[in-house]
């Protein structure tokens, strides 16, 4: 009896996962994510910034991976939010996003903090995850996604925290990547040269694919 059990319950969990399919999936986030063309800092893509093309960024790794898991591509949606993350004012923003609640996607992943201003004050770093779970839970509205929470590409305790509990706030699943930053294999600079420090400062295509990777290691648990 305890071997059918066990045989029955491994069955059903394969069918359900075999069974779990994401339709459409959110990206919110910043240059990391997407950042179009801006000639000052020498930058001319259209994708995730340092990446070598739009195949290359963290966004369309991951979203070919889970094609791959899942046996059908999710139609996607990329939205760069650092005007949030600079202001980070849920209650104003929210009304910008209309496009992103619209859309209703399955997963969302989030993927921000780079420009947060320093959280100094425990009051910052409280106002910080309150508006953070305020722009999930008006994106997720009644229908309740899977979401993932990613922490700093340049780890930061004060926001990777905030980050941590806004994400279990909406039962999400937090993303650790602050190991990345570590890694000068992780960094654009490592790849090619830029001209602006900026821009090799973000993740190249190695950085990206493990953000990716990341992200993917998550999901599947």
């Amino acid at each position: 009896m305890t071997r059918f059990l066990i045989l029955l319950i491994a069955g059903f969990v394969s069918q359900s996962f075999a069974q779990t399919s994401f339709k459409k999936v959110l990206f919110l986030g910043n240059s990391i994510t997407k950042h179009g063309p801006k000639a000052d800092i020498d930058w001319s893509g259209n994708w995730g910034m340092a990446a070598s093309a739009a195949a290359k960024d963290y966004v369309h790794v991951f979203t070919t991976s889970l094609t791959q898991m899942q046996g059908s591509a999710p139609t996607i949606l990329v939205k760069n939010i650092a005007d949030f993350e600079r202001a980070h004012q849920a209650d104003e923003f929210a009304t910008k996003l209309k496009e992103a609640i619209d859309f209703q996607a399955d997963l969302i992943v989030l993927a921000i903090s780079e420009n947060v201003p320093a959280l100094k004050t425990p009051e910052a770093k409280t106002q910080f995850q309150a508006d953070v779970t305020a722009l999930l839970k008006s994106i997720q509205g009644n229908h309740r996604p899977a979401i993932l929470v990613r922490s700093c590409f340049w780890a930061d305790a004060a926001k990777d925290g905030a980050l941590r509990d806004a994400c279990d706030a909406v039962s999400g699943v937090y993303v650790d990547i602050s190991a990345l930053g570590k890694d000068k294999k992780s960094f654009g600079r490592s790849e090619r040269p830029f001209k602006h420090a900026g821009v090799a400062n973000h993740p190249g295509d190695a950085g990206m694919a493990a953000i990716a990777a990341a992200l993917m290691k998550a999901l599947e648990k």
